[in-house]
């Protein structure tokens, strides 16, 4: 069993889970020079594109890479990564043997100026019709307090799929003081390099500026059980079901979607940008971590 009892108890309580350097110093060289290697092509362009996406304060000359999109697309590396027993056993141990990819992205805060994620839920993108629906997080790093962790309020899997509209229009974040929380209360997932973590997809989570002097990469495998199918109006892409076949993890699809009574909203209207969670957020006005150009402003 890749988990034990008392983990598989901790996860259904509270939505989420550490495992602390899971994964071996080999892996997680290798990944240092698959990212430096993907990274390289930032200094070809001058904005984001389909390869990565970039920090606003990007330039050729000084790149600056923010997230790696689709790694598992652009190297094998990370596709086999994905697909072996070192992820995929412990995700069979919470939603089950048959498994469909959602999508993959590495989110790269470098040291000094690593882009904020604003506090959401990643059913509010991507509500399904069940929510056996997770996400699992590969540190590359020593990810400690001070660059930018994953944080998040435990125990909000279990409640109600909070607000993420901005004037009306889809903007991806929470206020959280509208919302009645404290980031007092949120927990900082920390680790070694080679650990992961694991949040269901209703758990309310970010991850502030990188204002150390220390990257911390990470990369994101979404994931769900192959009967979790999403809901019209969510920004999953569905084109047909032999391309939502070929996303299988493992086990067996079906064309029988599970109908669970669940919170859902549905993330409509979309705003002008609907790119990356990065383009999203910005377009929306809850801040609860700065930004690199506002902690900049008042150096």
């Amino acid at each position: 069993m890749a988990l034990s009892k008392e983990q598989k108890s901790f996860y259904l309580e509270n939505g989420y889970l550490v495992l602390e350097a899971h994964l071996s110093r080999e892996i997680v060289d290798k990944a240092h020079s698959e990212i430096a290697r993907l990274s390289a092509h930032a200094a070809t362009i001058d904005n984001s594109d389909d390869l990565i996406d970039v920090e606003n304060s990007h330039t050729r000359e000084m790149p600056r890479v923010r997230r790696i999109k689709r790694p598992d697309l652009q190297s094998s590396f990370f596709n086999d990564l994905m697909r072996s027993d070192d992820i995929l056993a412990p995700a069979r141990e919470l939603i089950g043997p048959n498994i469909r990819m959602h999508t993959t992205k590495l989110n790269m805060k470098k040291a000094g100026f690593g882009a904020p994620v604003q506090w959401h839920q990643d059913f509010a993108f991507y509500p399904h019709t069940n929510d056996d629906v997770l996400a699992i997080g590969v540190v590359f790093d020593d990810i400690y307090h001070e660059n930018g962790p994953l944080q998040v309020f435990p125990g909000s899997h279990r409640g109600p799929i909070l607000d993420h509209h901005s004037d009306g229009i889809f903007a991806g974040s929470v206020d959280l003081e509208t919302a009645g929380l404290s980031l007092d209360d949120a927990v900082s997932l920390t680790g070694p390099a080679g650990t992961i973590t694991i949040h269901h997809a209703r758990t309310l989570h970010g991850s502030a500026l990188n204002t150390s002097g220390r990257d911390r990469q990470m990369l994101f495998y979404e994931m769900m059980a192959a009967d979790a199918f999403p809901i019209m109006g969510a920004m999953t892409k569905f084109d047909s079901i032999e391309q939502y076949d070929a996303l299988m993890l493992c086990g067996t699809s079906t064309n029988e979607p599970r109908l669970a009574g669940v919170p859902v909203r549905i993330p409509q209207p979309q705003p002008d940008r609907a790119g990356s969670i990065y383009e999203i957020q910005e377009q929306g006005k809850a801040r609860a971590y700065q930004t690199y150009e506002e902690a900049k402003a008042v150096m």
